[in-house]
């Protein structure tokens, strides 16, 4: 058996917040929203392409860790 809910009147003068507009054309996304994904498909199409050259065997270093080391030289 359900409890009976009783909603309790605002006191006069007080209204209530308004709610945002939250439609499809008034919302915006961050530039990391779109940058993240991008960046991620990017590096796992590497991945993928580069999978074909495999230099684990001989010891070289592969193009995509090269970049990685310039890339952490760069900011770091």
């Amino acid at each position: 058996m359900s409890a009976p809910t009783h909603i309790r009147p605002l006191p006069p003068g007080r209204s209530r917040p308004r709610a945002r507009a939250t439609t499809g054309a008034g919302t915006r996304l961050h530039w990391w929203a779109l940058a993240l994904p991008a960046l991620a498909f990017g590096l796992l199409l590497l991945l993928l392409a580069g999978s074909g050259e495999a230099h684990a065997a001989t010891g070289e270093v592969s193009g995509l860790v090269q970049v990685a080391e310039q890339l952490l030289r760069a900011v770091g």
